[in-house]
């Protein structure tokens, strides 16, 4: 009786405890459970804030444009919609030139130099000539002054590299009508700021480009970084861009954002349409990424140093 009492007795605390044992399993997965669940919350959580950062530092790259000064939809003419500002001191560590330094500081917009079969012209040219290379990244430059195509990662010279070529590619009609143009864009900036045109010089870089949204490969394709041209270039006056595509249509982001201490400014590309501005820091400027299509223009840009002056370009 005393064996069969120790074996009942055995049994029973075998069977509590198996059932202990049960009891600790379930613990120990619901913990474990608990554990890795509050761990994909975190997961979750985490990587929600990082999107919402991410969000929002995408958004608020344009979200303080406050004002749009020029939209693409507006047809400017015959008159420049011309906006005062005031200089800045970047002209007096210059040498002054008279009647072409700037007094009066501004920046202006006009669709009443340039056609738009004009501009279509222009940029058919700049398709042909940047159709010969183009940058691996978003951004292509085509200058006719000095030759600069790109070429994957970096510039080949155009009338060394293809010579004869060009013949096939650009026509005299082409250079023509591009020196006919730039004339007229000197002369509307010299009138808006009350300039001499005889005392304002072509300088470089003067060059088309193409952007599109393709992820940039080196600096050179980095275009919306914010910058002054006349820190950045030294010889610049005046800059302007005569737009060849059209902001909505052929291409979106892409806008040229005039960056003010009281908000930002916008002018939206608009095919011949000329925006124009002074080279100093007064018009600290960037453009946005192209997200959409392909943005044609042409830089133009001036100087009142004739030893920064370069000639039209011409057919070899």
């Amino acid at each position: 009786m005393a064996l069969m009492r120790m074996r009942n007795t055995q049994g029973a605390n075998a069977t509590e405890i198996e059932k202990k044992i049960k009891r600790g399993n379930a613990l120990r997965q619901g913990s474990a459970w608990r554990g890795s669940r509050w761990l994909v919350v975190s997961l979750l959580v985490a990587v929600s804030v990082c999107a919402a950062a991410l969000w929002l530092y995408v958004s608020s790259l344009d979200s303080d444009v406050t004002e749009t000064l020029v939209s693409q939809g507006e047809l400017v003419s015959p008159q420049p919609r011309v906006y005062a500002v005031q200089c800045s001191e970047d002209y007096e560590n210059y040498k002054r030139y008279p009647g072409c330094t700037p007094q009066k500081c501004g920046r202006a917009v006009t669709d009443g130099v340039v056609s738009r079969e004009e501009a279509q012209v222009l940029r058919r040219l700049a398709e042909r000539g940047l159709a010969l290379a183009g940058s691996d990244g978003g951004a292509s430059i085509l200058d006719l002054h000095s030759g600069a195509l790109s070429m994957g990662k970096q510039f080949v010279n155009i009338y060394r590299y293809f010579g004869d070529q060009l013949t096939d590619v650009f026509t005299q009609e082409d250079f023509q009508l591009y020196r006919n143009i730039r004339g007229r864009i000197q002369a509307v900036i010299a009138e808006t700021f009350g300039l001499d045109p005889t005392a304002m010089y072509l300088t470089k870089p003067t060059f088309f480009s193409r952007i599109n949204s393709t992820i940039a490969k080196t600096q050179h394709d980095e275009y919306w970084h914010p910058h002054i041209d006349k820190v950045t270039y030294g010889s610049f006056d005046y800059t302007s861009l005569l737009y060849l595509s059209d902001y909505g249509s052929d291409f979106t982001g892409g806008r040229f954002i005039f960056m003010d201490q009281n908000g930002n400014r916008t002018v939206e590309p608009r095919t011949g349409r000329v925006s124009f501005f002074s080279s100093g820091t007064e018009n600290l400027h960037r453009v946005e990424k192209v997200t959409w299509g392909t943005r044609y223009a042409i830089t133009v840009s001036f100087t009142c140093d004739p030893a920064h002056g370069i000639s039209d370009p011409a057919m070899p």
